[in-house]
């Protein structure tokens, strides 16, 4: 008898916790299904994009230097960034040409894409990484915009955005937030900055590193990143941070172009083919203003 009973409440006890675990599964559905389709509204500046030479020369060196050729290739008809198992990323065809997702787009449109994470309706773009993109001037988006306008036609599609069961939870339940959810719309746009060796210009550049390492460049792991990404560098000076590492501009730089550090070891994940295009001016002023920042221990983003 006693043998029943403890059978008994075992079962309800794992019944129990069965039911329980499928709540959680069904609500993070839920939650995230909600989140896909919740509005996002962003009143943005009318933007009055470039047309001259120099412009479509600045927006091809932002796309090949802010990320924007990794997500979108070349020809920007978009690129497969992650195919690992049940977890597939691929940028949309954002250029010209057959199956173009920006086709209609008016220039308000790619301001909240791009600045902002937003897509036409207010619809979040998950995997649009819009905090490294939120404080480009409009000099700087409208040259970008007027390159892609440029682009030769090809023919690409839709974003491809396929999580496994856990990553569905968590961006579900907020773990993972895209980043629509981690910008302040109301900021206006940046304030144009003189290019040059500067602490500010190396702000301005540095606001791209921001997705990844933090607002205060703390490092730590990376929000939305894949579950084997290692945390991100701590970018600040002093002790937990890697700046002590590069004696100068110069040894910074053979880094960022290289991907190695000077003691010849390899970093993964950092965007390196990108990274490897930048001016001397950014990567320059970039070291300036990283070496000017209060130390902060790692993981303080």
């Amino acid at each position: 008898m006693l043998k029943n009973r403890w059978v008994r409440r075992t079962l309800f006890t794992l019944g129990g916790l069965v039911a329980a675990l499928a709540s959680v599964v069904v609500a993070g559905f839920l939650l995230a299904d909600y989140r896909m389709a919740r509005r996002v509204e962003v009143v943005v500046a009318p933007l009055v994009l470039p047309t001259d030479a120099a412009a479509v020369e600045r927006g091809r060196y932002l796309y090949a230097t802010r990320g924007c050729k990794h997500c979108h290739g070349a020809t920007g008809a978009g690129s497969v960034i992650v195919d690992k198992g049940n977890l597939k990323i691929a940028g949309p065809h954002i250029g010209n040409g057959q199956g173009s997702t920006t086709a209609g787009y008016s220039t308000a449109d790619w301001d909240r894409a791009i600045r902002h994470g937003v897509g036409p309706g207010g619809r979040p773009l998950r995997i649009m990484p819009s905090v490294d993109y939120n404080r480009l001037t409009d000099a700087d988006l409208g040259a970008l915009v007027t390159y892609l306008k440029q682009l030769p036609a090809a023919t690409g599609g839709a974003a491809v955005v396929q999580l496994p069961l856990l990553l569905r939870l968590l961006y579900g339940f907020g773990a993972i937030p895209d980043a629509a959810s981690r910008i302040d719309h109301d900021l206006p746009p940046q304030a144009p900055v003189p290019e040059g060796a500067t602490v500010e210009h190396g702000r301005y550049v540095a606001q791209m590193c921001t997705g990844c390492h933090g607002a205060g460049f703390g490092g730590g792991k990376v929000p939305g990143g894949p579950p084997d990404w290692p945390a991100a560098a701590n970018l600040t000076p002093g002790e937990g941070g890697v700046m002590g590492r590069y004696a100068d501009a110069g040894a910074f730089a053979k880094m960022m172009r290289g991907g190695q550090r000077p003691d010849g070891s390899r970093i993964s994940v950092m965007p390196f083919e990108a990274l490897a295009a930048m001016s001397e001016a950014d990567l320059n002023g970039m070291y300036l203003f990283l070496k000017s920042l209060p130390p902060r221990p790692a993981g303080a983003r």
